[in-house]
């Protein structure tokens, strides 16, 4: 009967092959950094600035355009004396 020590052969490369996979996984770059507290806070609190920078950037961007486009707009009073003002007082704050 070739059937259990075939099997146990089998279990046995199976599970070299799991702690080879898990060893490799631990020696990734994304798990020795979580390992670490301090390295992790350090990495994280570089990301909140990376993001909060991005927002920051991106929203005044965005708001740049969408003054700028609204202050072309001279065919609609409102919307057009409020941009142009808008647009007056960023010039006046760069010079």
């Amino acid at each position: 009967m070739g059937g259990p020590p075939r099997e146990s052969e089998d279990l046995a490369r199976e599970v070299h092959a799991l702690r080879t996979e898990v060893a490799r996984l631990n020696s990734h770059r994304f798990v020795r950094i979580h390992n670490n507290l301090p390295r992790l806070l350090a990495f994280n609190f570089a990301r909140g600035l990376a993001v909060g920078l991005g927002t920051v950037l991106g929203a005044t961007v965005l708001l740049s355009v969408v003054v700028w486009s609204l202050s072309q707009i001279e065919f609609l009073p409102i919307i057009g004396e409020w941009a142009a003002q808008i647009a007056e007082q960023m010039r006046a704050a760069q010079e």
